[in-house]
């Protein structure tokens, strides 16, 4: 049975300068326009030194609006994929791309759109933004905090947009080189008394967990999290308390091995309650694909060809996926006696 193809080429075909440190990469993908929403994102695969990476790049244009694929990448200080995208790639070269994943949408509603951005996190706000102002009536007010002027991200076509919708999109520029880093009173003096609206926020961890909290309500609050690897356990007790954490867990048995196959080499580890098959595929001493590990981007997937696993998140594969054996292994969790997963 063929896996899903989650990977295509895609030629370079513009790229556009949007700050001192923020690339955007106009993309044709070789088999076709792909079908994607605002606010959602594709992967990115390239090699370096002779190992496959995977990042996770919002797209920054909208379907409604854009004729073309849009992904716009921030430089970021030690990224390996980042740093590579902007020392090497040029109009007319080709990388790989999967196709679009996220929940990080618009949902049916004539309620405002408040965005909150913080550096390169304005990439699938713009995309929202742009979607809401053509397909709905619905007003929108984003407030972008940037470390400096030199650091402001779409500058030009944000302000393209407020020309084009008056009225109706309202722009709030803040930088922390001039006032500091936001802080709740600033959340609530921009968002008003009453609250209304819903909320997209995306950018730095602590940006988004402050807004979170500083956020007055009643509106519904959207956070984009990428996710970040999951912190190993080193000890009995820690590995006994995640498993007492997996509270959705089926009382069924678990294997005493996993047998993993990827890249044409087959291993067996011993199982550790609470680990998830990409964890058990890490401990085999395996490099197998990831990106997001939230269960979004279905970079991870494999196939279970023997036992079955349950997943804790799914955002990514369709019914008829699942039904075939697919799992996304970040987020698979063995709950047979036996059980052997492959990336082929």
């Amino acid at each position: 049975m063929a896996r899903p193809s989650l990977f295509q080429r895609a030629t370079v075909t513009r790229i556009v300068k949007e700050s001192v440190d923020a690339r955007t990469f106009v993309l044709a993908p070789h088999e076709g326009p792909i079908t994607y929403r605002a606010g959602q994102f594709c992967n990115v695969k390239v090699t370096i030194d002779g190992a496959e990476l995977f990042r996770s790049y919002s797209m920054s244009s909208a379907p409604e609006t854009d004729g073309e694929l849009m992904t716009t990448v921030k430089r970021v200080p030690g990224g390996a994929v980042s740093n590579w995208l902007h020392d090497n790639l040029a109009e007319g070269d080709e990388i790989e791309m999967s196709r679009a994943a996220g929940r990080f949408c618009l949902r049916e509603t004539d309620v405002p759109l408040l965005g909150f951005s913080g550096g390169s996190g304005i990439t699938p706000i713009l995309s929202l933004a742009k979607s809401a102002l053509a397909t709905t009536n619905r007003t929108v007010r984003l407030l972008c905090a940037d470390r400096d002027a030199e650091s402001v991200i779409f500058e030009a076509a944000l302000t393209d947009l407020v020309r084009r919708h008056p009225g109706r999109l309202e722009v709030v520029r803040h930088l922390d080189s001039a006032s500091g880093f936001l802080d709740p009173a600033a959340i609530r003096d921009f968002v008003g008394p009453d609250g209304h609206g819903d909320y997209y926020i995306c950018g730095p961890e602590p940006f988004m967990e402050m807004i979170e909290k500083a956020a007055p309500g009643p509106g519904l609050v959207f956070s984009e999290r990428f996710g970040a690897p999951a912190p190993a356990l080193e000890d009995a007790d820690a590995v006994e308390e995640a498993a007492d954490e997996v509270s959705t867990a089926p009382a069924t048995p678990i294997p005493e091995t996993v047998t993993v196959i990827l890249k044409r080499r087959k291993k067996k580890v011993p199982y550790r309650a609470g680990d998830t098959l990409l964890e058990s595929a890490r401990r085999a001493g395996l490099t197998p694909p990831f990106s997001c590990e939230s269960g979004n981007c279905a970079t991870c997937i494999a196939r279970v060809t023997e036992g079955h696993a349950y997943l804790r998140q799914n955002d990514a594969l369709s019914d008829d996926e699942l039904a075939d054996g697919y799992v996304l292994t970040c987020q698979a969790v063995p709950d047979s006696e036996t059980i052997t997963v492959d990336y082929e």
